[in-house]
């Protein structure tokens, strides 16, 4: 039999497993080259087995030509039933649903006999794959199917059903829509997923069997893959970005009519619905890092005891249990067992397992996210990468509602600012004007006097009731980085004059000591500074007062000369530029005490700092 091959599966070791879709199967004997395309008794090789007659065994045939298959009847005439097929994987299908004596090959058109028992074991192996695997024929109907297929379905036999009636009529989600027949149209694999009842998600494929003989494959391979737990991390994905998304989603007409702290609570409100619906944690902690202080102070607690939430906690590796170790390290910690755990301090009552991870922002830690459970091991790496997006998506949201409330604050810092920046002038004008007159009227008309300084003490409450205003409005707390100003405490509340001809410069006084919350006012020459000097009220003086050295009535040397008379302290600083000093009023000034200069053009700090110098040598007078 030089053009023929046998292959012998006798023996328990070629049985397979029992339980399984298919019938054991067993192979003996020796062969001619038998006809393909038929059996013995003329089914055709798609249809089903033929039925025993009495004890006559059957034999199927792997080929791919009649003329061997009509050889192979002729030699047993009568002594066997011969089903013939032509392709390996259909040979499995009937091995699997057929009660076969042997298995012939033909090994010099086809298969060696190794080869051909290889198909045997290789039936064995997709029985046992944890993948569902399926042969189907042109009308989806299942020829063969492995154990987990079979496992998967609530049918005692699934040979000739439909395979979508197998799964339970499935709706199909995509990309490829009528999978099994593109595959058969195009001779190329198709994928595509398939949800089932129960929420039950399978990725399938489906790869045309050729035929030996070329002809377009009648026969599908089909492989399922339980993705359940895939789509449901997606869908829980997308569902956390969508919470995100609309953690702090505010029209402006809300944020217009919303303050700060009502903004806060919505978002408040946002996290713990998101957090319990979608992620499915009830025990809640949120906490914000003070950058200055290093405490993590409460935002959020549900589930969480009193005590708990009152206890102070650093951004310290140590002593401060998870939720301080996360904040010191910005790194995530799963605590599967809060009785064995030396980092975890007692948050919920009866908390078994927590996990908490940081709320960073630029990667920038900004506080900390704990969710606790009474069940040991309830967080798996799933819950930390879920918790962490969201966390992410929090942090976005909070920092969010601080630009909101900075850009609100910055607002109304600039609309003070303006309307302090138009009435300075006026109201100084209104002080200049009102002692002028009352110079006049000191000691004629008492009554006028005594209105003139009414006057000049309602012209100085408007300014500082506008500074006041603009402290509430817009805090320094509340304003972004960018916007604030350096403190400056010597600074806070110290009454400045300045006295030049020149209404920039003035209008520049305001705006630049006025930010360190200093009360300004102004004069147009040394007359009418010594006139403000003057007519302060009981007790007050200024703690600074800045003058060019050329006023137009008189020289800085002079104009100290004037205050010495009238001032126990003046703490003058003098303006010039540099170049010759014909009269020279900063020598003859230093010598008659005069306290700092400052030399135009000069810089803001340089300003400050001397001011700061005469308030203070003024302090420690």
């Amino acid at each position: 039999m030089s053009h023929q091959d046998t292959t012998n599966v006798d023996g328990p070791d070629a049985s397979l497993p029992e339980g399984e879709c298919g019938p054991t199967a067993q192979g003996q004997g020796a062969a001619d080259r038998p006809a393909s395309g038929q059996s013995a008794t003329g089914q055709s090789e798609t249809g089903p087995s033929p039925a025993p007659q009495g004890d006559k065994p059957k034999i199927l045939c792997l080929s791919r030509g009649d003329a061997e298959s009509q050889a192979l009847n002729q030699r047993f005439a009568d002594g066997v039933d011969v089903d013939t097929v032509s392709s390996p994987l259909r040979a499995i299908a009937k091995l699997a649903n057929g009660d076969y004596q042997g298995v012939y090959a033909d090994a010099a058109l086809m298969l060696p006999s190794a080869e051909a028992g290889r198909i045997i074991q290789n039936e064995q192996i997709l029985r046992g794959m944890p993948d569902g695997v399926a042969l189907l024929d042109a009308d989806n109907r299942v020829l063969w199917a492995n154990g987990t297929l079979c496992g998967w379905t609530t049918r005692d036999g699934v040979v000739g059903v439909n395979f979508y009636q197998l799964l339970g009529g499935p709706e199909i989600l995509g990309p490829e829509f009528c999978p099994f027949h593109t595959a058969l149209a195009t001779g190329k694999p198709a994928t595509t997923t398939l949800r089932c009842e129960e929420g039950r998600y399978f990725m399938v494929s489906a790869a045309p069997l050729p035929n030996f003989d070329g002809s377009p494959a009648e026969q599908l391979v089909v492989t399922l893959r339980d993705v359940t737990d895939e789509q449901q991390q997606q869908q829980k994905l997308a569902a956390i970005h969508q919470a995100g998304i609309e953690l702090a989603d505010l029209t402006p007409e809300e944020v217009a009519s919303m303050g700060f702290e009502e903004r806060i609570e919505l978002l408040k409100s946002n996290i713990l619905h998101y957090t319990q619906d979608v992620l499915q944690f009830d025990v809640v902690e949120i906490r914000m890092l003070d950058q200055n202080t290093g405490v993590l102070d409460p935002l959020l607690a549900v589930g969480i005891k009193p005590e708990a939430e009152r206890r102070t906690l650093r951004s310290e590796t140590s002593g401060n249990g998870v939720t301080g170790f996360v904040a010191a390290t910005g790194k995530s910690y799963l605590c599967e067992d809060t009785s064995e755990d030396p980092l975890y301090l007692e948050g919920a009552q009866d908390a078994r397992s927590s996990l908490t991870v940081p709320l960073s922002l630029h990667d920038q830690v900004i506080g900390t996210f704990n969710v606790e459970s009474p069940s040991p091991g309830r967080f798996t790496e799933s819950d930390r990468q879920f918790l962490e997006i969201f966390s992410r998506d929090v942090a976005m949201a909070l920092n969010t509602l601080e630009l909101l409330a900075a850009e609100k604050a910055s607002t109304a810092a600039a609309s003070v600012e303006a309307i302090h920046s138009a009435v300075a002038l006026p109201v100084d004008d209104i002080l200049n004007d009102a002692v002028n007159v009352m110079e006049r009227y000191i000691g004629h008309e008492p009554d006028v006097v005594e209105r003139l300084q009414r006057i000049l003490r309602n012209a100085r409450d408007i300014k500082q009731v506008i500074q006041k205003i603009g402290q509430n409005l817009a805090p320094v707390e509340a304003r972004p980085l960018s916007a604030r100003v350096e403190q400056r405490p010597l600074l806070a509340g110290k009454r400045l004059l300045v006295a030049d001809d020149d209404d920039a410069v003035r209008v520049a006084a305001h705006d630049l000591l006025e930010r360190y919350h200093c009360v300004v006012e102004t004069a147009h020459d040394g007359k009418e500074a010594m006139y403000m000097c003057r007519n302060l009220g009981p007790g007050e003086a200024y703690d600074a007062i800045i003058a060019d050295i050329r006023l137009p009535d008189m020289s800085g040397y002079e104009l100290l000369l004037n205050l010495k008379e009238r001032l126990n302290h003046v703490p003058l600083i003098l303006m010039t530029g540099f170049g010759y000093d014909p009269g020279h009023s900063i020598v003859k000034a230093r010598q008659a005490g005069l306290q700092a200069v400052l030399y135009k053009p000069f810089r803001l700090d340089q300003l400050i700092e001397t001011v700061e110098q005469v308030v203070g040598s003024k302090v420690t007078a």
